[in-house]
């Protein structure tokens, strides 16, 4: 696909962009990188289904419950 370049820029076909609501735009060795990130980003996903153990301080005492009382 070939597209002009004018004043304000280039418009990336939606077509090409389905499912995606965010992305960075990198100028690299010469080329342009758009690479999606947002909600297809593994970290936006942290917290949604937390383990539920009992423990009400994990948050706090996090280092005691991996490494213990050292």
């Amino acid at each position: 696909m070939r597209t002009k370049v004018n004043e304000t820029g280039v418009l990336i076909p939606k077509e090409l962009l389905e499912g995606i609501t965010e992305v960075d735009i990198d100028k690299r060795n010469g080329l342009i990188v758009v690479t999606p990130v947002g909600k297809e980003d593994p970290i936006w996903d942290i917290g949604k289904n937390p383990v539920k153990l009992g423990i009400t301080d994990a948050s706090e005492n996090l280092d005691k419950y991996i490494y213990g009382d050292e």
